[in-house]
């Protein structure tokens, strides 16, 4: 395990050197100044604009500004946005803990629900539960997050006046009615997106338990006398799961960047609000670091799907 562990991690380095180059190449190259404020206002004298450039390193060739951005990368400076002048550290900082309250925590509902429920209906196959829930995985995999945050805000918000179709993060009241007032604001995200992911999950819980259901050591394990339960729970669903657990992993990275049309369509001031505002402005550092931080979390969680591999399916050896 620890020699697999080891070259997986090598391995990983130049993918994460290679995507850093094509990315910051891309962005080096696209059109559009971060400056370019700068350079529709008057009151600016041409010089101070180049003396400006010069001092951010605009004016270098790509491979020395990539070669700086490296350095200070590894160093842990992710440097200071074109825009706003401040560190990106700090502005990841102010925006990670909404996207973890928001798009965290519906990934985390729509994983508690989906799993047992396409394990329930995979069980129970065309059973009334069983229909009444690919039904509704169908609809809300085939609705777009968009769709379902227009309705649920002419819904809750413009007709029944229950909840605010705008997030704030300046609530000045206190106690339990700030608490509630904090929780009411994040219901309609985290149920948008947790729908949307709920349904996915269940088709492909359901979709595994189906084929794991069927296989000869399920008819074996029912065959010397264990109990329904110990066979679905024990056999069938540990080897179910596996496929599941990629798709898992693979979603784990994306609460960091945030649901991107979620956070636009409530407001919401997350990772996704700030990398759409730095694609927008042409924000080198701050398109940089989220880009790095997601691909390594894209690998780390690779690893450790393949980790729980081993866990579930004893007849998996890292060696």
């Amino acid at each position: 395990m620890t020699q697999y562990l080891i070259r997986r991690i090598l391995i990983s380095i130049p993918t994460l050197v290679a995507i850093s180059i094509v990315i910051f190449t891309i962005l080096a190259l696209a059109p559009g100044d971060p400056l370019s404020e700068l350079a529709m206002n008057p009151a600016v004298p041409p010089e101070v604009r180049q003396r400006i450039r010069q001092s951010m390193g605009l004016d270098d060739p790509i491979p020395v500004r990539y070669v700086k951005w490296a350095s200070s990368m590894l160093r842990g400076d992710f440097g200071y946005s074109f825009r706003s002048k401040s560190p990106v550290s700090d502005l990841i900082r102010q925006r990670l803990p909404t996207t973890l309250y928001v798009i965290g925590t519906a990934y985390l509902v729509a994983v508690l629900i989906a799993i047992p429920v396409g394990v329930l209906s995979a069980v129970r196959q065309y059973s009334i539960f069983d229909n009444i829930a690919t039904t509704l995985a169908f609809i809300g995999f085939s609705l777009p997050t968009f769709v379902t945050g227009i309705l649920f805000i002419l819904v809750f918000s413009v007709k029944l006046g229950w909840l605010p179709m705008i997030y704030r993060t300046t609530i000045e009241v206190e106690g339990l009615a700030g608490l509630w007032m904090k929780i009411k604001q994040a219901l309609m995200p985290i149920a948008v997106l947790g729908l949307f992911e709920t349904a996915a999950l269940t088709r492909y819980t359901r979709a595994a338990m189906l084929e794991t259901i069927h296989q000869d050591y399920v008819r074996t394990a029912r065959a010397k006398g264990l109990s329904e339960r110990v066979v679905i729970m024990r056999h069938a669903m540990r080897n179910a799961l596996i496929p599941v657990v990629t798709i898992v992993a693979l979603s784990i990275p994306g609460i960091f960047t945030g649901a991107v049309i979620t956070e636009q369509i409530f407001r919401v001031p997350g990772m996704g609000s700030l990398l759409i505002s730095a694609i927008r402005d042409n924000d080198t550092p701050v398109i940089m670091a989220i880009t790095i931080i997601f691909s390594a979390l894209v690998v780390l969680f690779n690893l450790i799907a393949d980790i729980l591999y081993g866990v579930l399916d004893p007849r998996i050896k890292y060696e």
